[in-house]
């Protein structure tokens, strides 16, 4: 496996030549795909060498151990420190998907339910932007239908890293496993007998993708433009600046009318719909693979059932790999990183596992 990462190193170097030519970074899309390969392939680049060097250093102890008895303990102390370089290696090299360091979009929307479904999206949303802010990422609300209480029946907000974060701390490589249903078991606000209601709440958790990294033919767009509208269907702007973008291959429709400018609001729609054309090829792709391929935890389906929020017994529970915590108050509040460090080990252990 280590032998077969060395054409990384050439990679690596290459990469640090184009950081270096002023030519890339007038190109703000090639600057920011270099920027991302790069921090994929430093901590790779990093450990190499450190296994390398403790290779050499554990071949000179041993040697010298075979003249001089007091180099043994050397010898068990390199070989202590090349067995953890090797194991994180062999998490860095382990195979992953290509879009795990770019930022995300998560895109939440109501259910079953009605309005209680609504302010549950809700606190969704500001459980994510409050982890978000925990992590330092810069959040920005692509496009809301609020309702009557407060609630949503759909919002889609924008996460984005700064810098270039390694896969393991990049928004979408974080966050892509909060996709599919999330229940809650509450008493609603607008419950007079106190019985705890069952609802819930579809979350999409799509990569950001740059426009030169889609082909869109704009042939193959429908783009309506209408007045924007608040809670009741109330109109919240005298002009039409509100943009529903439909993509007739597909059939894949997006909206934004958070912005006052159609232009604006048409941008916003393209971000999404890049989006979800992504999500939708991966998808099909792993419609297309075979069982014993497909990943444990499942990333983009909105369809499947994977958390429960249990509010009586303040109880947080991960279907797919068993997890269980009572602080549901403090993950609401933000406080994801248990759940999603539970997460990503299980994706880990599947992606060891399928190179074995």
């Amino acid at each position: 496996m280590f032998e077969a990462a060395a054409g990384l190193r050439e990679e690596f170097a290459h990469l640090e030549q184009q950081l270096a030519d002023p030519a890339v970074h007038a190109d703000l899309a090639a600057s920011r795909r270099v920027g991302r390969r790069y921090a994929e392939l430093t901590p790779i680049v990093k450990n190499l060498a450190t296994h390398d060097q403790l290779a050499a250093d554990l071949a000179a102890a041993r040697e010298l151990a075979e003249e001089d008895p007091t180099f043994a303990g050397e010898v068990a102390g390199i070989a202590t420190e090349l067995a953890e370089v090797e194991e994180r290696l062999a998490r860095l090299l382990a195979p992953r998907d290509p879009n795990d360091s770019a930022d995300a979009l998560i895109e939440i929307k109501s259910g079953e339910g009605g309005e209680e479904s609504a302010l549950f999206a809700g606190d969704l949303f500001r459980m994510y932007a409050r982890y978000a802010e925990t992590r330092g990422w810069k959040t920005e609300v692509l496009d809301s239908q609020e309702t009557d209480l407060g609630g949503y029946k759909s919002i889609t907000l924008a996460v984005k890293a700064t810098g270039a974060p390694d896969p393991e701390n990049a928004p979408y490589g974080v966050l892509k496993f909060e996709g599919g249903v999330h229940r809650v078991q509450r008493v609603p606000v607008t419950e007079s007998q106190g019985r705890i209601h069952t609802s819930a709440a579809g979350v999409l958790v799509m990569p950001e993708v740059e426009e030169a990294e889609v082909d869109i033919d704009p042939d193959d767009l429908r783009v309506d433009v209408y007045r924007s509208s608040g809670p009741g269907g109330q109109g919240v702007n005298t002009t039409d600046s509100a943009v529903r973008i439909t993509h007739l291959p597909t059939g894949i429709v997006v909206s934004c009318q958070n912005e006052r400018s159609q232009l604006q609001n048409k941008e916003s729609a393209m971000r999404m719909l890049r989006a979800r054309l992504v999500a939708r090829a991966e998808e099909e792709a792993a419609s297309a693979a075979s069982a014993a391929r497909r990943s444990q935890v499942r990333t983009v389906d909105r369809s499947e059932r994977i958390r429960t929020y249990n509010f009586p017994e303040n109880r947080i529970a991960d279907h797919r790999i068993g997890f269980k915590a009572y602080n549901l108050d403090q993950v609401l509040a933000g406080d994801l990183s248990a759940v999603i460090a539970a997460l990503q080990a299980a994706d880990l252990a599947q992606r060891l596992g399928s190179t074995d």
